[in-house]
């Protein structure tokens, strides 16, 4: 179990997903940053306050604190929109690898020829 275990670990793709979880967060810290001290505050210029975190109505004794869901879904769609802007930027830097061309394989007719050919050499 345990020689398994080092076998999948080993695996050039789980170190792959490894490392693209280790930049994926610190990617996500920065792209935090960036939204929280960079954007929100110009858009609060535009928009007035964009904290709405302080939205809350109560039924009984439970709070419903609406106003920081609405946060939370603000700064995702941000982040996801800073995210697509960098991923098309990055495709336009990086060239996409030349695709080659399909390998063509005979057809069963070519095929079949060629080893009638073949059969008729032998037998002479």
């Amino acid at each position: 179990m345990l020689k398994e275990f080092k076998e999948f670990i080993s695996r050039g793709n789980v170190m792959d997903l490894a490392v693209g979880v280790i930049i994926g967060s610190a990617f996500t810290a920065i792209v935090t940053s960036l939204v929280k001290n960079l954007i929100n505050p110009l858009i609060g210029i535009f928009l007035g306050k964009i904290d709405l975190s302080n939205l809350v109505f109560s039924v009984g004794d439970a709070h419903f604190r609406y106003g920081s869901f609405l946060n939370a879904v603000i700064n995702f769609l941000i982040i996801a929109f800073v995210v697509f802007l960098l991923v098309k930027a990055i495709n336009k830097v990086i060239p996409k690898p030349e695709k080659k061309p399909a390998e063509t394989h005979p057809s069963a007719e070519e095929s079949l020829e060629k080893i009638v050919k073949l059969l008729e050499e032998e037998r002479k």
